[in-house]
């Protein structure tokens, strides 16, 4: 553990007390040197240090202040964190990106210039007042680029015979009710799909419904019977369909948020265990296990060069948790997943990155670094990663973390791969500029502070058990 600075750090010993008349004090077991009289004298044992009960420390004060506002200021920060990113998608969605494809190649109605799926994509664009969906007007062929590449989370297709099967209703030619497809996208996450959807679906039906009112108000219905003017009040029907297919083994879209959590979470625990073994084996902290207590003798090493040491070690380990992920996720699980050796070199560097970090924050923080890095990586990153919320449906905030919080950036390149084809495009290409931004930082920050802490000669304190006082026998004869 890091804490203030001892000149006697780093391994180096402490001077014997000396006996009143210039002899050593005797150790336990040995002979020590003259005392006044000139004749030997052996030290009497130490008096055993008295007990204090727990009933008597629980009736202080100052013990309950520090763990007491500590805990109740993480719990409140975390309460509000968390829950404060997914208590109200509804209310927070803005400008979800959805595609709006109008295929109709029929001709317009007589009196009108338009046919009839122009008007209704123009009158869904324009009707969205909310800002909720942020429509795109696309052609098929982009809408189903951006499905594959994981720019939009959903499409409303108009057909290409809309305007003929609209028409014909109202004449005896009438064969099939006009459609609208809904396109959804499950690779970009349950609740974004489910959002998109709702939102397409609710557009379809208001469609239907606006071009109802025309034709039960048209002349040419006047006369038809009451089950052919219900029919004509709610004439289009709306077909939902994958729009871009994801394996069955994908926790409905989920499994590429859980994978960036497990890769997060390995490098972050394997680097606090890291840190905290490495300072336990070179003594600069106890190892407790049960009512086992050992303290190693201490190696004299400076800041940087343990820091060097934990990033060393972060890195070779991290090739076997990154691949005991993949292996129990992929080949025990089964788990849906494509470009397996991208996937393998990914995982580790992005794990590696996040190893990296925790241990340049530890060594800058000392003792209170891993709840540092817990915030930095865990507390922060989930709320902003957008993978289970779509960051147009959360607070302003989190949209603003999730800029450079590390979990939304390997959360892309994670469901890039899984799902995208490993497009670039998809968000693979950022997630790899943003590790290595993510390296980079984590050793110029971490060696910077422990040059830092080296030149201003703050080495790491070395706690020594206290040198009890020896007990001076009455001098014989």
């Amino acid at each position: 553990m890091d804490a203030d600075s001892d000149p006697r750090a780093d391994g180096a010993g402490e001077e014997e007390p000396r006996g009143a008349g210039g002899g050593d004090t005797a150790r336990p077991g040995g002979r020590g040197g003259t005392g006044d009289g000139g004749g030997d004298r052996v030290d009497a044992p130490a008096p055993a240090l008295a007990s204090v009960r727990a009933a008597t420390l629980l009736r202080r004060p100052k013990l309950w202040l520090v763990p007491t506002v500590l805990t109740g200021l993480l719990a409140l920060l975390l309460s509000l964190l968390y829950m404060g990113g997914i208590v109200n998608p509804n209310g927070h969605l803005r400008h979800l990106p959805i595609g709006l494809v109008d295929e109709d190649t029929g001709a317009p109605p007589p009196g009108q210039r338009q046919n009839v799926g122009a008007q209704v994509t123009a009158a869904i664009a324009a009707s969205d007042t909310s800002g909720a969906a942020g429509w795109r007007r696309l052609t098929r062929a982009q809408a189903q680029d951006q499905l594959a590449s994981g720019k939009i989370y959903g499409a409303l297709v108009v057909p290409a015979d809309f305007t003929d099967s609209v028409t014909a209703l109202t004449t005896a030619n009438a064969t099939v009710r006009p459609t609208m497809t809904v396109l959804t996208n499950p690779g970009m996450g349950s609740l974004g799909s489910s959002l998109a959807s709702r939102i397409t679906t609710a557009a379809a039906q208001q469609t239907s419904a606006t071009i109802g009112k025309q034709l039960t108000a048209s002349p040419a219905t006047a006369k038809a019977d009451s089950t052919t003017r219900l029919l004509l009040a709610d004439p289009v029907r709306v077909v939902t369909r994958v729009g871009h297919p994801i394996g069955a083994h994908s926790g409905l879209g989920l499994s590429a948020f859980y994978y960036t959590l497990l890769l997060v979470l390995a490098g972050f625990l394997g680097g606090n265990l890291i840190s905290t073994g490495v300072d336990t084996a070179l003594g600069y902290a106890d190892n407790e296990i049960g009512p086992w207590h050992t303290r190693r003798p201490t190696v004299p090493i400076d800041r940087t060069q343990t820091l060097l040491l934990k990033m060393v070690m972060t890195a070779g380990i991290t090739v076997l948790t990154a691949s005991l992920v993949m292996l129990a996720t992929v080949a025990v699980l089964g788990m849906d997943a494509t470009h397996l050796p991208l996937l393998w070199i990914y995982s580790y560097c992005a794990s590696l990155a996040v190893g990296l970090g925790v241990q340049a924050i530890n060594a800058a923080f000392g003792g209170i670094g891993q709840l540092v890095s817990m915030f930095v990586f865990i507390v922060l990153g989930l709320p902003s990663s957008g993978a289970t919320v779509p960051l147009q449906a959360v607070p302003g905030f989190y949209r603003f973390l999730s800029v450079f919080e590390p979990m939304r950036q390997l959360s892309d390149g994670v469901r890039a791969i899984l799902f995208f084809d490993a497009r670039a495009d998809a968000g693979l290409g950022r997630a790899w500029l943003m590790i290595a931004v993510g390296a980079v930082l984590a050793l110029v920050f971490g060696f910077a502070m422990t040059r830092y802490y080296d030149r201003k000669g703050l080495r790491r304190l070395t706690p020594q058990p206290p040198v009890r006082p020896a007990a001076r026998p009455t001098a014989s004869g």
